[in-house]
């Protein structure tokens, strides 16, 4: 067991932490003195964007030259901006990290405007022109990101609007601003005894974890305190929901786009229908759903279910732990059916200096993977070693971050950066290998009930849930487009009708669930959650093609995660074997949800 701790029970500081449990960040930098160097000679060379403005559509050659060295100054960018990130992640009350974040920030904003002639100046090149260049070999490295960009043409604007829209941006974000203030900062909700008898904060931070306690007092309480404080402020939440609604339809219409939904999925070329059969293929579904909650119920041994019963464990008796090694092992014997080179690189990464492992004072919470096209991909973790859930985050950080090497290693730098879309699909098709492995080793029914309740959680909670908050986006955008005013009253009246549809008819909704639109940030984001749901349908049947299938299957899911954005997403992923303008994919991860529940509930309950 790693000890996190001092003696005196407090986090250890950051230079107490074994280098062998940190990363090392040598493939960006090999001290904050190099980064330093860089910046310094990264700033000289912004100035030289200087030379090309007006030079765009003289010639290919031009065009290319100035392509070329934006190329070059991005991709420095890149590495200094991630080791700033990286280093201040470390331990947030570091002074010198922070600051390095200012200066790379500060340099980076007048590189944004030293090259924001390039997309009006390349819009300007007579169509016939540009595609006669673009035809050309000397542009072949540029072609898909200059098609991309000449896609947008109807959607651009005269350069004095596109400055007035560009002078809005300072209070465009006031209604996300106003909303991350009040919830995270000005609302309070007091503390709630635990199971334990420990008192402890409650907070949208801590409102999971209450919601995790056996003790059903404990969570009844935090559910009620906590919306309590949304109902004392909801007419202001309301009135934030609204202007931010009302700026993406303002902002869809002033640039040609029919609709806000419309607007939000043009970038990625998604179509509208791809959203719209998301959300009837999990209507199909929700008897399945309506099930599992019933199940839940009679297995809490409740008379009734409220949402504050629908995270509690399930088999919280079962007595998982894992040490890193054990961790990594597990994870990487998981992902057998990915082949011996991903498996042996991914071991020696984790195994190495990839990863920064466990807690220390300051550190930053939660985990992510984050990695240039010229350095490792490192993963920055919390890892604790009770319970499986670090495990799940680890096999999830670990598919992001062999994405983006593999991503990498097979394109060029204008074309490896992979979409959110895309992104989520292969952290999560780890997960469904990891799962599986777990799956074939549980030992003893509750041990195996353990897994499958996480499973069917995992299920619930990205595509069902994520698609009922993008079903409650879709409505309030209409509502707006529509010239209905969005109230607290109209608000709270579509998103009752979603909770009674989503949950079904044996499902108790507290009237304060209503208010549950009003604390989740992401729709000040508009239309981003869908990408959670689709990403899982796709892992889901994706895992099941490549473990069920051969060296086929396999060679076109590792194309997939080669491909970076050389490709539409929607290409990519037909490619590797799923066709998310069908409605299959979703069906199929549905189905396999309902099956889930058939087996959880013949384990339990015989």
């Amino acid at each position: 067991m790693v000890n996190t701790e001092r003696t005196d029970g407090a986090l250890k500081v950051r230079g107490e932490v074994a280098a062998g449990d940190t990363w090392d960040l040598a493939s960006l930098f090999s001290s904050d003195a190099a980064w330093e160097e860089t910046l310094a000679a990264w700033e000289g060379m912004i100035p030289g964007f200087v030379a090309f403005a007006g030079t765009l559509g003289r010639s290919p050659e031009d065009l290319v030259a100035c392509l070329a060295y934006d190329v070059e100054v991005d991709r420095t960018g890149d590495r200094l901006g991630t080791y700033a990130h990286l280093r201040a992640s470390e331990d947030q009350a570091a002074p010198e990290p922070q600051r390095m974040v200012g200066r790379f920030q500060h340099v980076a904003t007048s590189f944004a405007e030293k090259t924001s002639f390039l997309r009006p100046e390349i819009l300007a090149i007579p169509p016939a022109t540009l595609d006669a260049w673009i035809a050309l070999p000397i542009l072949a490295p540029y072609r898909i990101g200059i098609e991309r960009l000449v896609r947008t043409r109807p959607h651009v604007l005269s350069e004095r609007e596109e400055k007035l829209l560009a002078m809005q941006g300072t209070f465009a974000g006031t209604a996300a601003k106003v909303f991350r203030q009040l919830t995270d900062t000005d609302m309070k909700f007091g503390s709630v005894v635990d199971g334990q008898g420990r008192s402890s904060e409650l907070s949208n931070a801590t409102f999971t974890t209450f919601l995790l306690d056996a003790d059903r007092g404990v969570r009844k309480t935090a559910f009620h305190q906590l919306y309590d404080e949304y109902a004392a402020h909801a007419n202001t939440l309301a009135a934030a929901l609204s202007g931010s609604v009302e700026r993406d339809v303002y902002s869809a219409r002033v640039r040609n786009h029919p609709t806000a939904v419309g607007a939000a999925l043009f970038n990625d070329n998604i179509p509208v229908a791809v959203y719209d059969q998301l959300v009837a293929a999990v209507r199909a579904h929700l008897p399945a759903v309506h099930r599992y909650y019933d199940l839940r119920r009679r297995l809490l041994g409740l008379d009734e279910i409220h949402h504050y019963d629908c995270y509690v464990p399930l088999a919280q008796d079962v007595p998982l732990r894992h040490t890193w090694d054990e961790a990594v092992g597990l994870v990487v014997g998981a992902l057998e059916p990915l082949g011996a080179d991903y498996c042996r690189r991914l071991e020696a990464g984790l195994r190495g200096r990839w990863c920064d492992r466990y807690p220390n004072a300051g550190k930053q919470s939660g985990a992510f993977s984050s990695g240039t096209y010229d350095s490792d991909p490192y993963i920055l973790m919390n890892f604790q070693e009770e319970g499986i859930e670090h495990v799940f985050t680890l096999a999830h950080e670990a598919g992001h971050s062999m994405h983006t090497r593999l991503s990498a290693e097979a394109q060029p730098y204008q074309l490896a950066g992979y979409t959110i879309f895309v992104a989520e699909v292969a952290s999560t098709f780890n997960e469904q290998l990891l799962a599986r492995a777990l799956l074939a080793k549980a030992r003893t029914p509750r041990e195996r009930a353990a897994i499958l309740s996480r499973e069917i959680d995992g299920i619930r909670a990205t595509i069902v849930r994520q698609t009922m908050f993008a079903e409650f986006e879709r409505l309030t955008h209409a509502s707006a487009e529509a010239g209905q005013p969005l109230t607290l009253e109209r608000i709270r009246g579509l998103y009752r009708e979603l909770l009674d549809a989503y949950f079904g008819p044996r499902f108790v909704v507290d009237q304060q669930l209503e208010l549950e639109c009003l604390r989740i940030p992401h729709f000040y984001s508009p239309f981003y959650v869908y990408k959670y749901a689709t990403g899982l349908s796709a892992a889901i049947a994706l895992s099941e093609r490549v473990a069920n299938g051969g060296r086929a299957e396999l060679d076109a899911y590792l194309g997939f995660l080669r491909g970076g954005c050389s490709r539409w997403s929607l290409e990519l992923l037909r490619d590797a074997g799923v066709d998310l303008e069908r409605p299959e994919p979703v069906a199929t991860a549905l189905t396999r949800f309902a099956s889930l529940v058939d087996e959880l509930e013949q384990t339990l309950c015989g």
